[in-house]
């Protein structure tokens, strides 16, 4: 059993390291970057990787891949942009069934067959991840695995990483792929969540009163404040069921999963739940009205004020574009009075 990670300059996707220990710490990293990439990983035990450089060509890599994987019963990749691109054609050059947005997946034998037949279980998430199906595979697969299916334990020394074989190299192997003409880079109001370093939340905590659509405004200049920063915004449940957000935008355990190099909590208390999405953030602000607040606990820096008077302030400091009902009135914080004269 091996994974195989995509590397994008040297960045790993997110579900990379869940991959790796899904596969037993066994992992061959390629893309761009790829040799950097490898070394990140925490889970690996041993890692080879190919340097394909920029542009991707997931069908011509896939046909490279096939005959260095072709003698491993099961193939796992994360089920990123890069890894549900390069998964099926891979299946395709292998002629072997695709299990797809795996919650979990083994290599077994199933009673009744005979020793050392490869077979494959596996849990996949359908209906918006509210069923889990097993699926039984009489046979090797290559398989996708959702990232926050698992949790990671580090590797019990430091992987050995190594380059793959010469033969190995992208060469001689083509097949038909797009020609790149440029990377553009994503539109950051409509970007995925889980491809994002930079991520700026809204909870419960950042809207006042019951009006739906102020409230649905609020978070429309939290998204301007989010690309204003090289991000993409994100939501908790309580902000997504109240409709003020689409769901897409969730973050949590019955969300999307992200692992961005920072993340601004703007009114997020911390629940569990929405915790449990978070990954591994470099660094985390919380903006929150309570000091002890699980998020603000959490957090490198920690701001106690009202999260949306700080948004609107910090919307007119960027020159963003209001609400058009305006800022709704906040309770004054009380002021000291003058200080008494001593003599």
């Amino acid at each position: 059993m091996v994974a195989v990670v995509v590397s994008r300059d040297g960045r790993l996707p997110i579900g990379a390291d869940e991959t790796v220990a899904e596969a037993g710490g066994m992992v061959i990293v390629v893309g761009s970057g790829a040799e950097a990439g490898g070394g990140e990983l925490a889970a690996a035990d041993r890692v080879w990787w190919l340097e394909t450089g920029t542009g991707l060509q997931p069908a011509t890599l896939a046909a490279t891949l096939a005959p260095m994987v072709e003698q491993t019963p099961l193939v796992v990749m994360p089920a990123s942009p890069d890894g549900r691109d390069l998964a099926p054609r891979l299946a395709a050059e292998l002629g072997r069934p695709l299990v797809a947005r795996a919650v979990s997946v083994a290599c077994r034998r199933l009673d009744g067959r005979p020793a050392g037949s490869p077979c494959v279980h596996a849990l996949v998430s359908r209906l918006d991840d509210r069923v889990l199906l097993p699926v039984d595979v009489d046979g090797p697969a290559v398989a996708t695995l959702i990232p926050g299916s698992r949790t990671v334990s580090t590797a019990g020394g430091p992987a050995i990483v190594e380059p793959l074989a010469a033969r190995s190299v992208v060469t001689a192997v083509h097949r038909p792929d797009p020609d790149v003409q440029a990377v553009v880079p994503p539109d950051l109001h409509t970007m995925d969540l889980a491809d994002a370093t930079r991520v700026v939340t809204g909870g419960a905590g950042l809207v006042t009163g019951d009006d739906d659509r102020a409230a649905e405004e609020v978070f429309e200049l939290l998204a301007q404040m989010a690309a204003s920063l090289g991000g993409a915004v994100g939501a908790t449940r309580v902000a997504t069921d109240a409709g003020w957000i689409g769901y897409q935008r969730q973050i949590g355990t019955t969300g999307v999963t992200i692992d961005p190099e920072l993340y601004i909590a703007f009114g997020v208390s911390g629940a569990v739940q929405h915790v449990g999405g978070l990954g591994t953030p470099r660094h985390i602000v919380s903006v929150n009205t309570d000091a002890s607040a699980p998020m603000t606990a959490m957090a490198d820096l920690g701001l106690v004020t009202d999260a949306q008077a700080l948004l609107f302030e910090l919307g007119r400091r960027f020159g963003l574009t209001l609400p058009s009902r305006g800022e709704p009135e906040h309770p004054k914080l009380p002021t000291r009075g003058p200080e008494p004269e001593h003599a």
